[in-house]
């Protein structure tokens, strides 16, 4: 009766031992939830932040930009509005001087209509006298009209000067303006990089919380594996004693129902037989025992495989650390190329603002009487110096014909000076040539080329009276060589000109393709961060699984497990793929996956280089650029005139057309090419993930051989453990 009372003790106080256990896992288990729940509120948490820092920031930058077009607007708009009055006020004198030369002309008429009457009525002597005094009139007026019209240069020269003060001073406060705007604009960027920088640091100070508390958790998932594990062996263990005491009792039941009373001598092989049933047991027990240490190491090296595969989780969730760290460092240079085509673009837009400023002073210029008759004399100034540049290039041309002749002469008689001092066969053919001096066609030649030389310097004769004529008209020294000269260096400045615009356009597109590749880079980048956070999301729900069915696998019962011998160096997982005829290792994918990387890396990191390199040589380029326009407008106001003059509205127009389409063509290869790249990018990530999904599929289908094995082998254990007690 006390041993009955000392195992209904030890199988209570073993009951309560299993419910503690019981207890502390299911406490251990609720707090393994409650913690992946606030890991999960943590990530929400964290991306519901990055949600709200980027519309902030998209709602600042979409700020800034109101602020800049506003800012646009103004300045276009007092431009228009400066315009309009000028406009208005050379309109006005422009009708004053046509009233003004109304009001002379019907001076002149009447005056004409009175000397008529007059030439009617009166005689030859009367006319006489009064063209006389119309004459001595006349040239009174011309000579006042002349002083009226010297005041006027005068004053003309004064306004312009005024007028390029005006300027310059306008030109100064742009300049201050787009300063100013240009320093509130840097502040902004800095800004903007500042809260981008807070930002980054807060994400980083999240996810190492959430690392540290990932690694919390997993250190709690192993001390509730070994807990398991424990509470399984004290189990198994709690049901052998419990067989032991079961097969005691049959024992001591048997020898009962035996009477005591008539001793036989078959009693001492009922005891013989007690004892070896009692070795037999205690032989299956430590069969058993042996048993359950080889499932406990099996469920050992299939934790290390767990493990392994979590550590080959954590391995790609790393590499994919750099790419973020790249992509940050690429959207830094991207903002710093944006900050540079900004400043450039706004040098642009001056540049053009003064030569339209030119244009129209040119223009207002232009619109006066006096201007209009400078013009034509300008026009027949022109038109004679293309006639003497024309006779001079003749002249030059027959000057040369005689040289010609004489070079022909010196070689007609079979020999050349020069190889008849170096050949000594020279003097053989000098006495043995005996052709004739003269040729008919040499005498042709030689008559025409006289005539026509006649014929020019009687024409250059005409031409230098016709000079003399023209100096004494313009009242001045005239030279035709050095108008001429002025003329070539005019053109040779306007084609420099042109080629300084041509040069500034480019420049101009370069920066709107670079503005635009920047801006399809921003998009791809958040692209691919949205791709990686989905990734990480499905990484995630991953983890949960596995979590899932490791805490399935816990609560199912106990399985036993057949040892497997298996290579060194090699696990199930590989010996079964090399069984089904799969070759791929993951390192080896892992490896190659990685090299991939390593050189998209590289090319783009080498094209962010170029383009960088290239940045800095269009700067340096209109730096300079700036300077030489600098220079000239020290000099004068020369090359802007005839920049303005040489360039009109619709060809600018042209011009910025043309510019604009170059521009959309190459932003659309650029934004080809680099949805290309990262299609192969997404192509190999995706490659990779269905690599993971095949790998795992393989996982589970290895797991439920291996439990299609342990049910065979406890069918077969069962069936063996009857029959062996039936034979018995």
């Amino acid at each position: 009766m006390s041993k009955r009372g000392a195992g209904g003790r030890g199988k209570g106080e073993r009951l309560d031992t299993m419910a503690t256990l019981q207890a502390a896992n299911e406490e251990l288990r609720a707090k393994l939830t409650e913690i992946q729940i606030e890991l999960q509120q943590e990530k929400n948490k964290v991306s519901r932040l990055e949600r709200e820092k980027s519309q902030e920031l998209k709602a600042e930058h979409h700020r800034a930009a109101v602020a800049v077009t506003e800012l646009r607007t103004k300045l276009h708009e007092e431009k228009q509005k400066e315009l309009a009055l000028t406009r208005e006020t050379l309109l006005r004198q422009h009708e004053m001087e046509l009233m003004r030369v109304i009001k002379i002309k019907d001076g002149e008429i009447q005056r004409l209509n009175g000397l008529v009457l007059t030439l009617r009525d009166g005689s030859t002597d009367k006319v006489r006298s009064a063209l006389l005094g119309e004459v001595e009139e006349a040239r009174r007026s011309w000579e006042a009209e002349r002083c009226r019209f010297q005041h006027e240069i005068l004053e003309l020269r004064g306004a312009k000067r005024n007028a390029e003060e005006a300027l310059t001073s306008a030109q100064q406060a742009c300049q201050a303006r787009a300063a100013e705007l240009r320093s509130a604009h840097h502040q902004h960027q800095e800004e903007l990089n500042r809260t981008k920088r807070d930002c980054e640091r807060e994400i980083r100070r999240l996810m190492d919380e959430i690392k540290l508390k990932d690694r919390a958790v997993s250190v709690l998932d192993k001390a509730l594996g070994l807990q398991a594990g424990h509470a399984h062996r004290l189990q198994l263990q709690t049901q052998a004693a419990e067989q032991q005491i079961a097969a005691l009792r049959d024992a001591q039941r048997a020898g009962l129902n035996h009477p005591t009373l008539n001793p036989n001598p078959n009693n001492a092989p009922h005891i013989s037989q007690e004892d070896r049933d009692t070795r037999r047991f205690q032989l299956k027990i430590a069969e058993l025992s042996a048993v359950i240490r080889k499932l406990e190491d099996r469920n050992a090296l299939l934790s290390e495989e767990r493990n392994e595969l979590l550590k080959r989780l954590r391995e790609a969730e790393s590499q994919f650390l750099p790419l973020l760290d790249k992509n940050k460092r690429l959207s830094r240079k991207n903002e710093e190329l944006a900050l540079a085509l900004r400043r450039l673009d706004n040098k642009l837009r001056f540049v053009t603002q003064e030569n339209l400023e030119m244009v129209t002073m040119v223009t207002s210029d232009s619109n006066t009487p006096y201007s209009v008759s400078v013009k034509l004399q300008g026009l027949e100034m022109e038109f004679l110096r293309l006639q003497v540049l024309e006779q001079q290039h003749i002249i030059d041309d027959l000057s040369k014909v005689p040289i010609l002749l004489i070079q022909f002469n010196s070689t007609f008689y079979g020999y050349d000076e020069e190889a008849s001092v170096d050949s000594d066969g020279s003097s053989l053919s000098f006495h043995t040539d005996r052709t004739p001096d003269t040729e008919p066609d040499e005498v042709c030649v030689r008559e025409e080329a006289e005539l026509r030389y006649r014929q020019l310097t009687q024409e250059y004769q005409a031409l230098q009276r016709a000079y003399a004529l023209l100096a004494e008209t313009s009242g001045g020294n005239y030279d035709a060589e050095k108008e001429i000269k002025t003329r070539d260096a005019f053109a040779l400045s306007v084609s420099q000109d042109l080629k300084w615009v041509e040069e500034k356009q480019a420049l101009y597109r370069r920066n709107q393709e670079l503005v635009e590749k920047v801006r399809q880079m921003e998009g791809e980048e958040l692209r691919l961060k949205n791709d990686i956070q989905d990734v990480k999301d499905q990484n995630e729900l991953l983890e949960f699984r596995i979590l899932e069915l490791e805490e399935r696998e816990r609560r199912s019962p106990a399985i036993n497990f057949q040892q497997l011998h298996f290579p060194k160096g090699l696990s199930p997982l590989q010996v079964y793929c090399e069984a089904e005829g799969v070759t791929v290792s993951t390192s080896e994918l892992f490896s190659k996956q990685k090299g991939y990387l390593d050189e998209e890396l590289d090319y783009r990191k080498q094209s962010m280089d170029q383009a960088h390199k290239r940045i800095l040589e269009l700067e340096a380029m209109l730096f300079e650029a700036l300077q030489q326009e600098e220079e000239s407008r020290i000099e004068g106001l020369k090359m802007e005139g005839r920049l303005s003059e040489s360039l009109t509205e619709g060809e600018r127009e042209e011009l910025r057309r043309a510019m604009d389409q170059w521009k959309r063509t190459v932003m659309c290869e650029l934004r080809e090419r680099d949805a290309q790249i990262l299609r192969e990018r997404m192509e190999l990530l995706q490659l990779t993930q269905q690599r993971n999904k095949e790998l795992e599929e393989f996982i589970e289908a290895q797991k439920r051989q291996i439990k299609e094995l342990e049910e065979k082998f406890l069918f077969l254990f069962l069936f063996f453990s009857l029959a062996f007690i039936l034979w018995s």
